[in-house]
């Protein structure tokens, strides 16, 4: 391999790691364009350079070595965009994208150019049909709640259980706690459906309940089943209530 077939590897590794960045890009992800045809260029970089002469080494091993090392790399570099917010775990298909972005370029530092290509469209493919796939896809939707009484008015649990049975939720963990100084008993507990979209109607339930203080619903996307949360749901939490 010459100098010059070295040069046009790692620029079709720009370029695929480029394709990909893109569309990550245009849903706003923190890495983007720059950093997925970063990435993939400096792989395949690493793998025509460990097969060129920059190394001058006579060991066949050494291409290996530096696979093994970019992978390692790569492992630190998605680690960093894997971020919790609260219940929610976000950047978990970034990640996973950065590594096939720097795979692609191994691939093509190698000059398996169609292998690479191939790879390329395959992982935008996944990044994009799968996508409108999966949000079509039925749901298990768990929710944290926190709902306030008056301590002289409470609603027993019984009772709360049945509310939320009506508008087809229900109650897996529940948990008391009352408030000395405000004289308040809450309820909190994680309740579950597979009609996400009623839970409008729990809202609109509670706040018909003259004794109701206070209530906060909070969806869970670590315990959502098959489909993700929808970008209105990545919300901290929605609060809704009455002053005593």
């Amino acid at each position: 391999m010459n100098e010059w077939e070295a040069i046009v590897r790692t620029i079709a590794a720009l370029v695929a790691g480029g394709a990909i960045g893109l569309e990550r890009s245009y849903h706003g992800r923190a890495a983007g364009l720059r950093t997925y045809a970063l990435v993939s260029f400096g792989s395949a970089l690493l793998v025509a350079g460990g097969q060129y002469e920059l190394f001058s080494s006579r060991d066949s091993g050494e291409v290996t070595r530096i696979i093994q090392g970019i992978v390692t790399g790569i492992g630190f570099l998605g680690a960093g965009v894997i971020v919790k917010e609260g219940f929610s775990v976000r950047g978990l298909t970034t990640a996973a994208s950065i590594w096939c972005a720097a795979a692609i370029g191994i691939v093509l530092g190698a000059g398996s150019y169609w292998m690479g290509f191939a790879s390329t469209i395959v992982t935008l493919v996944a990044l994009t049909i799968l996508r409108r796939i999966e949000d079509r896809l039925p749901s298990q939707t768990f929710v944290h709640f926190e709902v306030g009484f008056r301590r002289t008015s409470t609603m027993n649990e019984e009772r709360l259980r049945e509310l939320i049975r009506q508008y087809g939720f229900t109650i897996s963990e529940f948990a008391y706690r009352l408030d000395s100084g405000s004289q308040t008993l809450e309820y909190r507990g994680v309740m579950w459906s597979n009609a996400p979209a009623r839970l409008h109607e729990v809202e609109l339930g509670l706040l018909a309940l003259p004794d109701v203080l206070h209530f906060r619903m909070l969806r869970d996307p670590m315990r959502t089943c098959i489909a993700r949360p929808s970008r209105r749901n990545l919300l901290p939490f929605a609060t809704f209530g009455r002053r005593p």
